[in-house]
């Protein structure tokens, strides 16, 4: 089989209690993830992961799959993404169902523009990388940020300090939307970043953590711009 979209959402998240099935613009915040997994065409079956019978209920209702639920080794707050990948993955292989490509998505990105998701999957299968992940520009060049000592302000990197930021080279991080992988590599190495990992940049307004009610916020101010001017 060509590809798999897996969906980790465990039931315990603390900081915005059940946020992946909270209400986000009518849907439930996991919906937004597997209608664009669904309809981008990309994948020969869309799995979340989780501990979650009431998760689940909700992620088969918009057309996922949970052929299993998640141990309860892999449901704790420690718990890697590469451990769920690697346990949903064995998984699937015990029944049969071997992917040669695979993506995690998160289910808080309904901000995730279906375009990159197929870009990222042109560039794993055109390019020699083991993974392409999606990433964003910092705002702001991390060369010229500032530290605290006590009450005391001082440069990270003083040499910087008089350095034109359109002279400093652009640094950028992990937007947090989608992984893709080839699966063969990720068993061997159980990493989802290596020393061949290509990117997809995306815009800021498709970028939004959501860990507590201000992200929240801005992730809604954010969709409904992107509706207002994208959607037309």
């Amino acid at each position: 089989m060509k590809a798999v979209a897996i969906i980790p959402a465990r039931g315990g998240s603390k900081r915005i209690p059940r946020k992946n099935i909270r209400l986000f613009n009518g849907l439930p915040m996991i919906a937004y993830t597997i209608r664009k997994a669904l309809d981008s065409g990309l994948f020969d079956a869309v799995i979340v992961s989780t501990d979650d019978e009431e998760i689940a209920t909700i992620a088969k209702a918009y057309g996922a799959e949970v052929p299993f639920l998640r141990s309860a080794e892999n449901s704790s707050d420690t718990a890697t993404t590469a451990a769920v990948l690697t346990e949903i993955l064995g998984q699937l292989k015990q029944s049969g169902r071997v992917f040669e490509h695979a993506c995690c998505l998160y289910p808080t990105a309904p901000l995730l523009p279906e375009p990159a998701l197929r870009s990222g999957f042109e560039l794993l299968q055109t390019a020699q990388f083991d993974s392409v992940i999606s990433v964003c520009r910092f705002s702001y060049p991390i060369q010229r940020s500032l530290k605290a000592e006590g009450n005391l302000l001082t440069f990270a990197w003083p040499e910087n300090r008089s350095v034109r930021s359109q002279d400093l080279e652009t640094h950028y991080h992990d937007a947090g939307q989608f992984y893709w992988f080839k699966t063969a590599g990720f068993e061997e190495n159980k990493q989802l970043f290596t020393d061949k990992t290509g990117f997809v940049e995306l815009q800021e307004r498709y970028v939004q953590d959501i860990d507590n009610e201000e992200d929240w916020l801005l992730a809604e101010i954010k969709y409904a711009f992107i509706q207002q001017h994208e959607k037309r």
